[in-house]
């Protein structure tokens, strides 16, 4: 018994530095704390206590906000709708790139986030959603649940699309590298700063607490709203079978992302504020990588899919309670006649909110052959 204790002590240590070590973690344990496992993720809140000792000056403030929309940013538009959801094609060498900006995020690496997301959506606010409020209470599905051992290993089989990338492989294995680099960056960026421009009053560790600590945890929890509140407040204007609801506040908060009801009635689509008033800045940015050719094949949202599943209003649903009466039928009978045609309206969506909607796969070989750039 103590030799097994000390092993599992030992294997929770590595896998802090190397998520590969003692094997697969079980998947289908208990939906509870690991303590040992999260003791860095309570540590970077504490770090942010540091302020206490550094202060603050505008520079660093500033940085902790740019740094925050930026790598917001590579969680949404680079983790969430191309690693997840492959909404959108690009190069191998640009793919590396997004992966390499979404692990300075400190949320794990690109395969381990893509194949809890997919699971999500197969299974949202279902007794296998391991971040539903509906099933496991807001708190757990807000936080709570990255600290179970049960949701610490990456599925490979969920994301097979991405697995075949031996530079992906690494991101994903040592997922703690990248931030520590970051962490680093942040400070020597600081001590340069305080060195070039002493009147700027920063310093290393006072960048080192708000670029890079107060910027990730605000990062963190910016991003597990949607998991928690954007399945408990706002407004829903689609069928999708769960819990999620649109939110301007958190799709201000999120770059776009807190249009979650949008998202899980078409997954696929590149944008989620489907209608021109829905701000998605993440769209906007993405756009503009499409126009410098950095990205292509952005997945539109079909026509169609716009006005289907659409929630009843509560006049149409107390309406459609009433017994219909033969005026009724007539006059619902002439509207129809005269209402324009929507091609495909009754088309059933291909990328339902209980499907993973990952778009085609793009193979290692098939990137390797396009070194130029060019549309596969």
């Amino acid at each position: 018994m103590a030799y097994a204790n000390a092993r599992s002590f030992l294997i929770a240590l590595a896998r802090w530095f190397d998520t590969a070590a003692g094997g697969a973690a079980p998947a289908d344990g208990p939906q509870e704390v690991d303590w040992l496992r999260c003791i860095p993720f309570a540590a970077i809140h504490l770090m942010c206590l540091g302020v206490i000792w550094v202060g603050w000056s505008p520079v660093a403030a500033a940085v902790a906000a740019a740094f925050y929309f930026i790598r917001m940013f590579a969680i949404t538009g680079f983790y969430h709708r191309y690693f997840s959801h492959r909404s959108f094609r690009t190069s191998r060498a640009a793919q590396f790139g997004f992966a390499l900006l979404g692990a300075t995020c400190v949320q794990r690496g690109p395969l381990w986030w893509a194949s809890h997301h997919r699971m999500h959506h197969q299974r949202s606010d279902e007794p296998g959603d391991v971040h539903s409020p509906r099933q496991q209470g807001f708190i757990w599905s807000h936080m709570g649940w990255i600290t179970s051992e049960a949701n610490f290993g990456t599925d490979l089989k969920i994301v097979h699309d991405l697995a075949g990338y031996p530079e992906l492989r690494f991101l994903d294995r040592f997922d703690v590298l990248v931030p520590i680099i970051t962490g680093f960056a942040m400070f020597g960026l600081g001590a340069m700063l305080e060195y070039l421009w002493p009147g700027l009053h920063t310093s290393g560790a006072q960048m080192l607490i708000w670029g890079f600590f107060i910027s990730s945890v605000a990062l963190l929890h910016g991003t597990f709203t949607i998991n928690s509140l954007a399945h408990v407040f706002g407004r829903r204007r689609y069928e999708t079978g769960d819990d999620s609801r649109n939110s301007f506040a958190l799709a201000l908060l999120t770059l776009g992302e807190g249009w979650h009801n949008n998202h899980h009635h078409y997954p696929a689509a590149v944008r989620q504020g489907f209608f021109w008033w829905e701000i998605d800045i993440t769209y906007y940015a993405l756009r503009a990588l499409a126009a410098v050719g950095i990205i292509w094949d952005l997945r539109p949202v079909p026509e169609h899919v716009l006005y289907s599943r659409r929630v009843a209003a509560p006049h149409q649903a107390a309406a459609a309670a009433r017994p219909a009466r033969q005026g009724d039928a007539l006059t619902a009978a002439r509207r129809r006649s005269r209402a324009p045609r929507v091609e495909g309206a009754h088309a059933p969506i291909a990328e339902s909110a209980k499907a993973v909607a990952v778009g085609e796969a793009i193979s290692p070989s098939a990137h390797a052959a396009r070194s130029d750039g060019a549309s596969s």
